[in-house]
């Protein structure tokens, strides 16, 4: 079968992991499946276009109901979408947005929802049949590159210190845009490293907004203690995430963060702002922290710095939860089944 996969694909985002993996499941399944950028399209008319194109695509699916969902409501074969996570959890607000999902959604064969929560707010949101949407934690997949020099990382990121294996590197991963607020601790961050140097914030990931990205830059570099860190492979990602005291989340809106479990996965304990999305697959005190206020944040990480049996619980269950609950091997599966429906 010949399938059209819809994403956002810019550069190095969790989106663009995603879909990778995904369209690996159903290509192992024996299927042909065309991964092309929704930033590509102006309208659903030039993807009705494209599917119709001989040979013709058989089917097609999307991530994100808006950004990429939208475009495939003038397609004559039948598709399925996964929702991203701001589509649901953002985009619902903007009642323009909200009409056109409910259309998506309703046009669908089925919906893959990354968490029970994203499931229950999408029903509550869109007049969606709740049977067809199907519930799919994001499966993870971890590796580490072995040529990973973190003296040379942190050089390059700026931090200069000769006592490089005594400093405590907090590591936030996120593209930069508003919605994942990678500024909301770095005022009070900067103020903890200044009462402790060994304390450090290197911020990693893709330049997604080009204005927000500026004015991040200019704050980053008037403050002390929090750096910036060129974009890496994800190899080399998951490498520094490994060396780090801990991986940090600061996002005002998340479908299901892939950096979370994969921290998780690595055996690195994971410090999150209390959002739905994150309060999803973080269990406070059990597989990592949770804070609500950037004075919190430094009050739970200074828990973990101090209580040595903390860390060791929040790394071990987190571990656990990860291979109990994002197997690949069931997200395969399940991508197969739902792809057999298009038929």
């Amino acid at each position: 079968m010949k399938l059209l996969f819809l994403a956002c694909l810019s550069p190095k985002t969790g989106n663009h992991t995603t879909a990778e993996r995904i369209r690996s499941h159903i290509e192992s399944a024996g299927h042909t499946c065309e991964l092309r950028d929704a930033a590509e399209f102006q309208s659903p008319a030039e993807v009705a276009n494209l599917v119709s194109q001989n040979p013709p695509f058989e089917g097609a699916l999307a991530i994100h109901l808006f950004r990429a969902g939208r475009l495939l409501l003038d397609i004559q074969v039948p598709f399925g979408v996964i929702f991203g996570g701001t589509d649901i959890n953002e985009d619902v607000k903007v009642q323009q947005k909200l009409v056109v999902m409910e259309q998506v959604l309703l046009k669908a064969r089925f919906a893959v929802a990354f968490t029970d929560k994203l499931k229950e707010e999408a029903e509550l949101f869109l007049l969606s049949q709740s049977s067809k949407i199907y519930v799919q934690p994001q499966g993870i997949q971890t590796e580490v590159t072995e040529k990973f020099c973190w003296a040379e990382f942190l050089r390059s990121s700026g931090v200069s210190s000769q006592h490089v294996d005594e400093l405590r590197v907090f590591l936030l991963v996120c593209g930069l845009r508003r919605v994942k607020d990678p500024l909301y601790l770095v005022e009070v961050f900067s103020e903890w490293h200044c009462e402790n140097p060994l304390n450090v914030l290197v911020i990693i990931g893709p330049k997604i907004d080009p204005v927000f990205t500026e004015e991040f830059e200019a704050v980053v570099k008037r403050t002390a203690g929090v750096f910036l860190a060129q974009e890496r492979s994800q190899q080399e990602l998951h490498a520094a995430m490994k060396r780090c005291f801990a991986v940090v989340n600061s996002s005002v809106s998340e479908g299901m963060s892939a950096a979370i479990l994969e921290a998780m996965d690595l055996g690195v304990p994971v410090l999150a702002r209390d959002i739905p999305g994150n309060a999803a697959v973080v269990q406070h005190e059990f597989t990592g922290l949770l804070y609500s206020s950037p004075q919190e944040f430094v009050h739970q990480s200074q828990r973990l710095l101090s209580d040595h049996e903390l860390r060791e619980r929040v790394v071990r269950n987190g571990k656990r939860y990860v291979e109990q609950h994002h197997s690949l091997k069931q997200e395969r599966e399940t991508y197969q089944r739902l792809v057999d429906t298009l038929h």
